[in-house]
């Protein structure tokens, strides 16, 4: 790492984009193929600066976190019963990833593959926006293991594919299954935190070997930096997502494609 502003604007992007239903790893990936910014460090760096974007969520639903450690019996999302949830929505994502991890960033983790990923994705949104359905989960207390699985299951299309984000695969598989957008959304930000955590701590303890000292100081500002701004677009988005859909998230991704690949091909 050698420049502060890269620091910042990478952060900007992490912090932004982490629980937005655009992708963060699609954007970084082509935020760093125009930057023409590559090596060791830097892919520790991108991983370092999402503990940022998830300590946000944890101070953001801070009660909710606690009530797993600290149940109350009249909260159903709590205690053992709430781990349970986040255990069953976390275990086909990290299946996936132990098994197809290593081929999908050699085949997948390019330009090409993530453009059409936010094209799909932003279509899916379209789609669903467009139909109708029960809303009947409208609070976290009300998910049941089955929907918490179910919404497990759609989580491994953004680990399948590189550019889906997370969060949109998420949300949209809440939605379909029963959920309020804005019940969706706020389990899509609560059940990334474990899913993000391991990520995370597996690819440090593969990586950490290539940061020097010297790199440290940008790791701990970059990590700052998306945590203040991945604070931001939460707060921001829940205020949104009650009051909008997720149609000019699609159009953005409609959008950016297409702009992105002729800056590629000029």
């Amino acid at each position: 790492m050698e420049s502060f502003l890269l620091v910042l604007f990478l952060s900007f992007i992490e912090g932004l984009t982490e629980f937005l239903p655009v992708s963060s790893t699609g954007h970084l990936i082509i935020a760093t193929e125009f930057l023409h910014v590559t090596g060791p460090s830097i892919t520790s760096f991108l991983i370092v600066i999402q503990l940022g974007a998830i300590l946000a969520v944890v101070v953001l639903y801070w009660k909710r976190f606690l009530g797993l450690l600290l149940p109350k019996p009249d909260v159903p999302f709590s205690g053992l019963r709430g781990l349970w949830l986040l255990f069953l929505t976390s275990l086909p994502a990290a299946l996936v990833g132990l098994l197809f991890g290593s081929f999908i960033k050699k085949t997948l983790f390019a330009p090409i593959p993530v453009l059409l990923a936010l094209v799909v994705g932003a279509l899916c949104m379209l789609v669903i926006e467009r139909r109708k359905y029960a809303e009947s989960v409208q609070d976290l207390d009300s998910i049941t293991p089955r929907l918490a699985l179910g919404i497990g299951c759609f989580q491994t299309l953004a680990v399948l594919w590189p550019g889906f984000s997370r969060s949109a695969a998420t949300i949209l598989g809440g939605m379909l299954l029963g959920c309020s957008r804005k019940t969706a959304a706020e389990y899509s930000f609560v059940c990334a935190v474990p899913v993000m955590v391991a990520a995370t701590g597996y690819e440090l303890l593969t990586s950490w070997q290539s940061v020097s000292s010297e790199d440290l100081r940008f790791f701990a500002l970059g990590m700052f930096a998306s945590f203040v701004f991945a604070l931001l677009a939460v707060k921001l988005f829940i205020l949104l997502v009650s009051r909008i859909t997720l149609r000019p998230f699609a159009i953005y991704r409609l959008v950016l494609a297409p702009v992105v690949y002729y800056s590629m091909t000029a």
